[in-house]
């Protein structure tokens, strides 16, 4: 059975996908293959003296995400909008499932995954003239 509705919790080192439905919840745990690392900036340096995103890991994180209906992106940092920023430029067709962005600190799984059933609940009751969506 495919899994319609999907969270994703990033940060720069790791990603949590979670593809669910109402009965099943498959989870995917991406390693970053650049693992941010706090930069300063010191005088006469070139560039801004911070770490961008790892593009492999965010292709990988794309890739998790095949065949949603719908998906959240939650996380404690600015991987979250450097994520989103990849994906508004490189999977354009993603983007246009995307039904949120919300900070999130470290959840556990469950709470993760219990945030996100809700979250799609009451997404789901704002729209009362659409067909159902699957759950």
């Amino acid at each position: 059975m495919p899994h319609h509705h999907a969270v994703v919790w990033m940060d720069h080192k790791e990603a949590h996908v979670f593809r669910f439905t109402a009965d099943d919840v498959h989870k995917e745990r991406l390693q970053a293959h650049n693992p941010f690392r706090k930069v300063h900036h010191k005088a006469g340096a070139i560039g801004d003296g911070h770490v961008h995103g790892d593009r492999a890991f965010f292709d990988e994180t794309i890739e998790a995400l095949n065949d949603v209906t719908e998906w959240l992106l939650v996380g404690p940092s600015t991987a979250k909008t450097e994520f989103l920023h990849h994906v508004e430029t490189h999977a354009v067709e993603l983007k246009k499932k995307m039904v949120g962005v919300e900070p999130m600190d470290h959840p556990t799984d469950g709470e993760l995954v219990k945030h996100a059933r809700h979250f799609f609940k009451a997404v789901d009751r704002m729209q009362p003239n659409s067909p159902a969506r699957p759950t």
